[in-house]
């Protein structure tokens, strides 16, 4: 457990790396392309930065309100799954975060908020009611390491840096489209080649290293469950379960990435553009741990 608790940590600090990288290629390449040095990048970070200090503030809000999560619960509405979370929080060293229902009979849950002291964990009814003791324990563990491991913060980070190349991309093809013929040819031909191909193809691979963290991520919290519970074979009986019911009522593409599993599991055209590992791949690794 510890093993992978490290392999995962070291990897998506290493895809990190790679995204700042792709950014200042990027803003290096359009730059010399377009004449203007780095004031392009600068801007697009600008732009990226405010629109995440939104999200960053009010994103578990707008995460719960969008799924249709109701609460905060009390001891006394839940008592069941407020001692619970309680336990686990006790034994992770972590606040109690908020707790929130979603009525939905499908089986999923996810984890929001900033830090340990801001966070909340929503759980659908379904889930709720269909697994034992020990596999809700699991799902809860693995919603914690998500608040513990400080998940929610990197893929801001992640946010940031997807926004960042998508404005940069798409400011240079307008530059492209309504800059005069003798502006660009004043510049090295070379780079404007290099920036349009990049501009075109960058978006897609931030997204993929965006999909690649989410995925490592997931990974982590699985094997961070396993360490808090001393039970691997709860959450991975919890996951086999939850792979038949993962599609929620309520739900869009700006917060699936959330969830324990992606409840857009049965509409995505291909896993490599799903924001979670395979469930089989999970359990897998899972029940090696045990």
């Amino acid at each position: 457990m510890y093993k992978q608790i490290t392999a995962n940590k070291r990897k998506s600090a290493l895809l990190v790396v790679i995204f700042i990288s792709l950014i200042i290629f990027l803003g290096y390449v359009i730059g010399q392309a377009t004449g203007y040095g780095y004031g392009g990048l600068i801007l697009a970070m600008v732009i990226s930065l405010l629109m995440t200090l939104v999200s960053y503030y009010s994103g578990d809000k707008i995460a719960l309100a969008a799924s249709g999560a109701q609460g905060p619960i009390s001891k006394n509405d839940n008592p069941y799954v407020y001692r619970m979370v309680e336990n686990l929080c006790i034994t992770a060293g972590l606040p109690m975060p908020k707790i929130y229902i979603i009525p939905d009979p499908a089986m999923n849950a996810f984890a929001t908020g900033r830090d340990p002291k801001h966070a909340s964990i929503a759980l659908t009814q379904g889930i709720i009611d269909n697994l034992e003791n020990e596999e809700l324990e699991g799902v809860i563990a693995h919603e914690l390491s998500h608040i513990k491991n400080y998940d929610i913060r990197l893929m801001t980070l992640v946010i940031v840096l997807v926004g960042s190349v998508t404005l940069l991309a798409d400011w240079f093809l307008r530059w492209s489209f309504f800059s005069r013929s003798d502006d660009r040819n004043s510049n090295n031909s070379i780079f404007i080649i290099v920036g349009l191909i990049l501009a075109i193809l960058s978006p897609l691979f931030a997204q993929l290293i965006q999909l690649a963290i989410s995925r490592k991520r997931e990974f982590l919290a699985d094997a961070s469950a396993a360490l808090l519970t001393r039970y691997p074979e709860g959450l991975a009986r919890a996951l086999e379960k939850i792979a038949n019911r993962p599609n929620l009522a309520r739900v869009n593409k700006a917060t699936a990435h959330l969830f324990i599993a992606s409840p857009l599991s049965g509409k995505s055209l291909s896993r490599l553009f799903s924001t979670h590992p395979p469930i089989e791949e999970r359990i897998k690794v899972l029940r090696q741990m045990a």
